[in-house]
C-alpha cells in the first residue's frame, strides 16, 4: 500500500507551478512508486493564484498566509517557491513544525541564510532537499557514472558556466531579483550556484577560488503592482537602481588539484539558457548543455585517425529517461527534471534515506560562494572555508 505524503507549497510562482504539475504527474510517471503526494494546500499572496491553486492545480485548498500552511496537521512536507528573502522564515516555521522541507535554491540569498536554514533543520531533525533540478537529467547522471568508472581517467580541469538572457533587457522591470534586500546576491546566488552544485557533483570538492563580479545594466524601470518578473517597462518610466550583480567569473582549484573556470551572467546577449558544463581529464572528456539537454558530448583519447567527439542522445537506457517517453533520442524537457527530483525525494521520505542534494549540499555551494565574494574584495585567492557549523 502506497504512503501519501500531505503537501504544502509556498508560492505559485513559476517553480511553485512546476513542482505541483511535477507531483501531479508522479503516479502516472512512476508506477513503482511507494509514496503518493497529496496537494493539500497552497499559500499566496496573490487571490488568483490561490483560486488556480484549488481549481487548476487540483489543492484541497489555498490560503494567503504562509504560515497557516505549514502548522497544517495535515501537512507533511512543505515545498519553498518564494522568493529567496522568505525562505528561512518559511524553513524556520516548517522545521519548527516538524515538517520535511524542500526549498528551491540558493535557500535564501545570501550565505549565511543557507546556514541558518541548515542548522534549524538539523536540530529539528527533519528531511530537507533543494532544487539543483540539472543535477537530475539522465545525462548528467551518466556522465557522474563515466567519470567515477574512470573512463576519463585523472580530471585536470572543469569548465562551466551558466549564460542566460532573462535579464538582458534594459527595460525589464526592476522586480525583487534585483534587490538586495529580497534577492540576496545576483547571478551568483541564482544561476552561478547551479554550476557550482553541477561541478562539485561531477569532480568533487572547490578548495579556492577569485574572481570578479560586474553591473551590465545599472537601473530598469520600476514595477508597478504585481509586476511579473519578465514584465517590461518603457523607456521614459522611472527608474531605480540594480542593487545586485548580473555577471560573475570565477577561477577555482578543486581539492583534487584540478582546476576550474566558471561565468555567469544574466544580461548577456545571445546564449539563451546556457547551463553547461565541460569535463577534461587525461583519458577523454564531456560536454552537456542545457539547451541541447538531450545530448552528452563524449570524447575517449584513442590512437584511431578518425577519433573525435561522440554524441549521446538520451533515452530510455539511461536513468529516469524511460518514465517520460521510450526509446532512443526522444527528447525529455525542464520540468521532467522537476518531476524526477520530486519523485526521488519523496521516495526518500518513505525509506527514511538522506536525499541529496539537501542542506547540506547547499552549505557547500555558499561556502565556495562566499570565497568568491571575499575574492571581490580583497582581489586576491580565497580558500574555500566549509561554512557548516
Amino acid at each position: 500500500m502506497k504512503k501519501n505524503v500531505g503537501v504544502a507549497v509556498l508560492g505559485l510562482g513559476w517553480m511553485g507551478q512546476a513542482h505541483s504539475r511535477s507531483m501531479l504527474r508522479i503516479p502516472s510517471l512512476f508506477p513503482e512508486r511507494s509514496v503518493d503526494p497529496r496537494l493539500v494546500v497552497c499559500a499566496d499572496t496573490e487571490e488568483s493564484r490561490r483560486a488556480r491553486a484549488v481549481e487548476d492545480f487540483g489543492f484541497e485548498r489555498s490560503v494567503e498566509n504562509w504560515e497557516e500552511a505549514v502548522s497544517a496537521d495535515d501537512v507533511d512536507a512543505v515545498w519553498v517557491t518564494a522568493p529567496n528573502m522568505l525562505h528561512i522564515p518559511m524553513i524556520e516555521a516548517a522545521t519548527a513544525a516538524g515538517k520535511a522541507v524542500f526549498s528551491e535554491k540558493p535557500i535564501g540569498g545570501k550565505p549565511e541564510q543557507a546556514v541558518r536554514a541548515y542548522q534549524v533543520a538539523q536540530a529539528a531533525g527533519v528531511a530537507t532537499g533543494v532544487g539543483y533540478n540539472y543535477l537530475w537529467a539522465p545525462l548528467v547522471i551518466h556522465a557522474k557514472s563515466l567519470i567515477d568508472s574512470g573512463q576519463l581517467g585523472d580530471i585536470t580541469h572543469y569548465r562551466g558556466h551558466f549564460l542566460s538572457m532573462y535579464g538582458s533587457d534594459e527595460l525589464g522591470l526592476l522586480t525583487w531579483r534585483f534587490f538586495m534586500d529580497q534577492a540576496g546576491y545576483g547571478v551568483t546566488s541564482d544561476i552561478l550556484s547551479h554550476s557550482v552544485s553541477m561541478a562539485q557533483f561531477l569532480v568533487g570538492p572547490i578548495a579556492e577560488v577569485t574572481g570578479m563580479k560586474n553591473n551590465t545594466i545599472t537601473h530598469r524601470p520600476i514595477a508597478q503592482g504585481a509586476a511579473g518578473h519578465y514584465g517590461r517597462g518603457a523607456p521614459d518610466d522611472p527608474k531605480g537602481e540594480v542593487e545586485n550583480e548580473d555577471f560573475a567569473s570565477m577561477l577555482c582549484t578543486f581539492a583534487n588539484g584540478a582546476t576550474g573556470t566558471f561565468e555567469s551572467s544574466r544580461t548577456m546577449v545571445g546564449p539563451e539558457s546556457q547551463n553547461s558544463f565541460a569535463v577534461y581529464g587525461t583519458k577523454g572528456a564531456l560536454e552537456w548543455n542545457l539547451e541541447t539537454m538531450n545530448e552528452l558530448r563524449f570524447y575517449r583519447l584513442t590512437d584511431d585517425p578518425s577519433s573525435g567527439y561522440t554524441t549521446i542522445y538520451g533515452g530510455d537506457r539511461f536513468p529516469y529517461h524511460g518514465a517520460f517517453v521510450p526509446g532512443q533520442a526522444n527528447a525529455i524537457g525542464f520540468e521532467d527534471l522537476v518531476a524526477i527530483e520530486d519523485h526521488v525525494f519523496l521516495e526518500s521520505l518513505a525509506g527514511g534515506e538522506r536525499f541529496s542534494p539537501g542542506f547540506r549540499e547547499a552549505v557547500d555551494v555558499v561556502s565556495v560562494q562566499q570565497a568568491l565574494i571575499d575574492s571581490w574584495t580583497s582581489r586576491g585567492w580565497e580558500p574555500v572555508v566549509d561554512l557548516a557549523p
